[in-house]
């Protein structure tokens, strides 16, 4: 593992006052107009000042942040003799989650650039097992303040995956500890291929069907993003992630067949856009698809998609159409889909939001797959309505890149292996928009290139 790429060159909170300092002493600004040539100097120098209290001197001074003043208590408290999680120490976590969370005022890079994540995690370590509501704040503090490299850092040093999965065991009764511990867990291992190791070496995977398995009733949605963070290959500091290894052991102790479930439950549950990224992330290969299958997953991934169109419910409707897609990547699932009339029921999503191209692209990348190297359901799929579908999207959205380029990939699995495709597509007029799409976009080049050469035409390439 290397270190990021173009890591930005950082500063100490002294080394920046004195810049301040020293423009209002050598170069003789009012203090106002030093502090704004410090920062701006400095940031076209390419210096990262996240976690820099910037204040007027002589207005304030470091010390007076809000946020120093909470950690040098909490640090206080923590470290005296004897030390217990009295209420102040409830009271001061609680204040630090509230500040790290004010959108755009840089207090979480404050927080955990002066030991914020150090502090809580020792708190964490020391909390005892009664004391839910202590234990809740801490958790909740700490997911606010991992937010980068640097303090994901401090959180594995300070040996905070083995604190918080023992956390997770041992409150495992309480559900708001259960979600803001998972909270950690999604914010600790995002971006962090080393901290997901560690998570998994602790056995957290065995805990995550534990909780879908046992605490079915309730719905908590960290839950299921910790799952799609552990599963995703986000860090560019590795060549080679083993999260498809994770996926796939997720699946062999049972993780599949329980968000199946968690998908079953439809959109009456509030997670269902959450528990469906995760089973989308979990389905790695062949094999994990079809057991999606056969526990059902098909029938309740369709019924989510007949009901988001009833409902009007965009947001299902798109992500449940790329969980479906990650599925009919199994030849026994794409049959299994066309039979349960899965063309009519993307074809009936499409008129019902055919004024959004994000949908129909999805829409589109569904029917792709089922069509590939499937000249049987590229007919079932014209005759339920995809050629129409291609001809009036890209006539209705020219601008709509990723739809338009979608089309032209649908468009050349139609027809790749069906001729009789072939002549009803280029009779509609297909070819005008397949071409418009590859002179507009360069994106769409490539497939649209490739959906004329399939098409038949000479001049494909032209």
């Amino acid at each position: 593992m290397g270190p990021p790429k173009n890591a930005a060159r950082t500063i100490s909170q002294e080394a920046f006052d004195e810049v301040v300092k020293e423009n209002m002493e050598d170069l003789g600004m009012d203090p106002t107009e030093a502090l704004e040539d410090a920062i701006q100097t400095l940031t076209l120098q390419g210096v990262d000042l996240s976690g820099i209290v910037t204040c007027v001197p002589g207005e304030g001074s470091v010390k007076d942040n809000p946020v120093l003043q909470c950690l040098d208590r909490l640090s206080q408290l923590n470290s005296s003799p004897n030390s217990q999680i009295g209420d102040e120490v409830v009271d001061l976590l609680d204040k630090l989650t509230e500040l790290c969370k004010a959108e755009g005022s840089g207090n979480a890079a404050i927080a955990s650039r002066n030991g914020g994540v150090e502090i809580v995690c020792s708190i964490c370590s020391k909390i005892e097992i009664g004391c839910e509501r202590a234990v809740f704040l801490a958790l909740r503090a700490l997911a606010s303040l991992l937010h980068d490299l640097q303090s994901r850092e401090a959180f594995r040093a300070s040996g905070g995956p083995k604190i918080l999965v023992g956390i997770l065991t041992d409150g495992f009764e309480n559900i708001d500890i259960v979600s803001s511990g998972f909270s950690v867990v999604a914010a600790a291992a995002t971006s962090n291929e080393v901290i997901k190791e560690l998570f998994m070496e602790l056995k957290i995977d065995e805990l995550i069907l534990r909780v879908l398995s046992v605490k079915r009733e309730v719905s908590i949605e960290s839950l299921y993003d910790a799952i799609r963070v552990l599963l995703t290959p986000d860090d560019n500091r590795v060549l080679a992630s083993q999260v498809y290894g994770y996926a796939r052991n997720f699946a062999k102790i049972g993780i599949a067949g329980a968000l199946v479930e968690s998908v079953r439950a439809g959109l009456s549950s509030s997670s269902l856009v959450s528990a469906s990224i995760a089973l989308k992330a979990v389905a790695v290969n062949d094999e994990i698809c079809t057991s999606i299958a056969e526990n059902g997953g098909i029938d309740a991934v369709l019924l989510c998609i007949d009901d988001s169109s009833e409902q009007g419910n965009k947001t299902v409707a798109k992500v449940c159409c790329s969980l479906l897609c990650k599925l009919a990547g199994s030849d026994t699932n794409k049959n299994a889909i066309v039979e349960k009339k899965g063309m009519d029921r993307l074809m009936k999503l499409s008129s019902r939001f055919f004024d959004d191209p994000s949908i129909l692209q999805e829409i589109m990348a569904v029917i792709s797959v089922l069509s590939l190297r499937s000249p049987d359901n590229a007919a079932i799929a014209i005759e339920a309505g995809a050629g129409e579908l291609a001809l009036q999207a890209m006539q209705k959205f020219p601008a709509a890149q990723q739809m338009q380029r979608n089309s032209c990939l649908m468009i050349r699995n139609l027809v790749s292996r069906n001729a009789a495709n072939r002549t009803i597509l280029l009779n509609s007029g297909i070819e005008k928009h397949i071409r418009m799409a590859k002179q507009n976009h360069v994106s769409c080049k490539e497939a649209a290139t490739d959906a004329l050469r399939d098409l038949g035409l000479d001049d494909y390439n032209m």
